[in-house]
């Protein structure tokens, strides 16, 4: 994963700096599991059967009461970009989220001016939802606007269909 990480284009719009050292990043990973041990995200790998390790996603805002949940803080690495580990991955944790754990609400959220992004989101099926202006500070200090994108449980079924296309024609099937 520390290897994956490496390229300092898969940083540009992550909200925190690239960590520098294996100290640091690793560091920045106990922390994801500090908050996976208190339920308040899930860290998964991403793992192309082609590339190996590429990236990760999690699910984070956990709100089992509100039965809803983000998918975000995902990265890849570049050589992954465009080749469906992405479409793969949400569509698992989409699967995840709305027929194992209930939810009404995957939302996403991504830094209005990434365009990679916010494409990625809308060919997955999510809804453009709007920018909440300076959202958060990022990378010590910097204002984010960011584009919210959300996919419910009536839209499921058509997007699930959808994803399960693009991922059958990405592996050749």
């Amino acid at each position: 994963l520390w290897e994956a990480s490496r390229d300092p284009r898969t940083w540009r719009w992550l909200s925190v700096p690239q960590p520098e050292t294996r100290a640091a990043w690793r560091a920045w990973m106990e922390q994801s599991l500090t908050a996976a041990a208190a339920g308040t995200e899930l860290p998964f790998v991403t793992i192309s059967y082609k590339r190996g390790v590429v990236g990760s996603t999690r699910f984070l805002s956990i709100r089992p009461a509100d039965r809803s949940i983000e998918i975000g803080w995902t990265w890849l690495h570049p050589s992954a970009w465009g080749t469906g580990a992405n479409v793969e991955a949400k569509l698992l944790q989409l699967e995840h989220a709305f027929e194992a754990l209930g939810c009404r609400r995957v939302e996403f959220k991504t830094d209005a001016l990434n365009e990679r992004s916010r494409g990625a989101l809308e060919a997955l099926g999510a809804s453009f939802e709007g920018v909440h202006r300076k959202h958060m500070l990022v990378r010590g200090g910097e204002n984010r606007d960011s584009a919210w994108y959300a996919i419910l449980d009536d839209d499921w079924p058509e997007v699930r269909d959808r994803l399960e296309r693009r991922v059958g024609e990405a592996l050749g099937d």
